[in-house]
């Protein structure tokens, strides 16, 4: 009895071996996996009203393949607005298999390689969302070494958003502000990114934006001008004091000469 317990035990083991080595190995497989999407398509919401069942043919280890099998929880993935293609006869955004290929390691995981989805494209539905669009305002702090300036107001990429919303709380909102930047003692061009102050009950469709700002060197001109009136009605004399006043010209370096004297 003894021979046997053992002989049973060896019997087990080895097939747990051989069970765990084959399953180590890679196999070419068809894997489904329910696939919901997300994305920032303007004037829709932010994540699919349903989730999509995605069926292809996968390269993987058996242990993989059967764990993406067995797997029935929705695999979340953010896909370009630039991948999708609307169809107006069924208000879907489609993504062709050929773009969604792109997206093969957020749906499968890694050690997993595609070798082919099952069908030609796959349609995710987006409901409509009350929007509209409005200016970023950055916040800015500056300031210049001597003799240097700004040759421009900052640039800002992008320079509005759109956001989302109920309508009562969106009519009240005309700008998204962004947080400070603080730029010192600059003497040459300047650039970065800055985040986007959240709106309680607003989802806004970018978080941050990039800005820039041209710095050049300047020289200043002073000229006297003479002060004129316009519209003095005719038989009426009108007295200005004082008569000339001193303009100041802040002129790129090198100068070409006073704009006043032009």
């Amino acid at each position: 009895m003894k021979r046997w317990t053992q002989f049973l035990l060896c019997l087990l083991l080895s097939a747990s071996v051989w069970l765990i080595h084959n399953l180590s190995l890679k196999y070419t497989g068809v894997v489904t996996v329910s696939v919901l999407a997300k994305s920032s398509l303007k004037g829709r919401a932010q994540v699919a009203s349903a989730p999509v069942t995605v069926n292809a043919r996968c390269y993987a280890t058996g242990f993989r393949l059967i764990n993406l099998r067995r797997s029935d929880s929705d695999v979340l993935v953010e896909i370009s607005p630039d991948d999708f293609e609307y169809r107006m006869s069924d208000d879907k955004y489609t993504v062709t298999a050929a773009a969604l290929s792109k997206y093969a390691q957020g749906i499968f995981g890694a050690g997993v390689t595609l070798e082919a989805f099952l069908d030609p494209g796959y349609g995710f539905s987006f409901l409509r969302e009350t929007n509209r669009t409005v200016p970023v305002k950055p916040v800015v702090s500056a300031s210049f070494k001597p003799q240097y300036m700004a040759a421009e107001p900052m640039r800002i990429q992008p320079d509005s958003v759109v956001i989302y919303g109920n309508a009562d709380i969106l009519k009240n909102v005309d700008a998204v502000l962004t947080r400070p930047i603080s730029i010192n003692d600059a003497s040459k061009n300047v650039s970065g990114v800055a985040r986007i102050v959240p709106v309680p009950g607003i989802r806004i469709s970018e978080t941050e934006v990039a800005w820039a700002v041209d710095v050049v060197r300047y020289v200043e001109q002073r000229s006297q001008v003479h002060i004129s009136v316009r519209g003095v009605p005719a038989g009426v004399k009108l007295s200005v004091l004082p008569s000339t006043a001193e303009a100041v010209f802040y002129c790129r370096f090198p100068a070409r000469g006073n704009p006043a004297q032009m």
